[in-house]
């Protein structure tokens, strides 16, 4: 299969990476100086899993080079209007749409331009973040894909991608409901990514404090409300196991969305808390939690250039 990869920061270029070390056929579509970087200095992944650095197939905006099998779709929800953009040319008739962005109001707008029949479910479950000098760095050793049809089963495409990812250090399973999958990572991100934001911590930060603990499971029981009401109740034992994870005293867990915050950059706290907020009140349901996490970061919002 010919992949195409939208950029080549934290997450593309780990994922993207892997497949370039298993020998796969994988473009990255970046801009020009990253580009020039990658062909002076080639992509490099830091990894507990095994290093890995080398020269990368590349494109850029003037020369997409499709249609490719597999457009694996990385963006911030920010810049998801340009992401489409740029990589329609690579889409055609049989080309999948997969798409690792958290939430779910991406879909729509993904249906919409390229139609519902080319754009597959996927979750990413990986630590990575990119530094100065452009290497890769996988903070912790979860590596893995959950992809599959949005309707439910399997097909012969996403048996493929699996297959791609066969021998590599990324666990990529076909999921036979992956929508119900996406709904756990949702009220995962939203849950950790707004207590992170309104205490201004790590889980670890917040769970050492008188109330933190049960402050982060009050905003865990909103999230689930919604995702029951929207016909997605969250199953069991991931839930116990997130439990775990979101009240682990000393952990360093915290999401990208604070890391923005703090440094004054633009978030997605709207295509995340905001869009949960908006589907909890069609449903009638108040989240006190998660408002006042969405209100933290508006105001931070409002205050950046515009």
């Amino acid at each position: 299969m010919r992949f195409l990869v939208l950029g080549a920061g934290a997450v593309g270029g780990y994922f993207g990476g892997r497949l370039a070390e298993a020998g796969r056929d994988v473009t990255f579509l970046v801009r020009g100086p990253r580009a020039t970087a990658l062909a002076e200095h080639g992509l490099k992944i830091d990894s507990q899993l095994g290093n890995f650095q080398a020269p990368v197939q590349t494109a850029t905006a003037d020369h997409v080079g499709g249609p490719y099998d597999v457009v694996i779709l990385t963006a911030k929800h920010y810049d998801l209007d340009g992401a489409i953009d740029a990589i329609r040319p690579a889409v055609g008739p049989n080309t999948a749409v997969l798409p690792l962005l958290n939430g779910l109001v991406h879909l729509d707008k993904l249906d919409a331009a390229f139609g519902r029949e080319r754009v597959l479910g996927g979750v990413a479950y990986v630590g990575a973040v990119m530094l100065p000098d452009g290497t890769i760095r996988h903070i912790n050793r979860l590596s893995g894909i959950a992809q599959g049809e949005r309707p439910g089963g399997t097909s012969e495409r996403t048996r493929a991608i699996s297959q791609e990812f066969a021998g590599t250090p990324v666990d990529v399973p076909v999921n036979e409901n992956i929508v119900l999958e996406m709904w756990e990572k949702f009220v995962f991100i939203s849950a950790m990514a707004g207590m992170n934001c309104l205490m201004r911590g790590t889980i670890g930060d917040i769970a050492a404090t008188q109330d933190g603990k049960s402050l982060i499971l009050a905003a865990l029981a909103e999230c689930r409300a919604v995702a029951t009401a929207a016909g997605f109740a969250p199953r069991p034992e991931p839930s116990k196991r997130l439990d775990a994870m979101l009240t682990e005293p000393g952990s360093p867990n915290s999401a990208s969305m604070r890391q923005d915050l703090e440094a004054d950059r633009r978030t997605e706290a709207d295509a995340i808390l905001g869009d949960m907020l908006r589907r909890a009140r069609s449903f009638g349901l108040a989240m006190p939690l998660i408002t006042a996490a969405y209100c933290a970061l508006q105001v931070h919002e409002n205050r950046l250039p515009h």
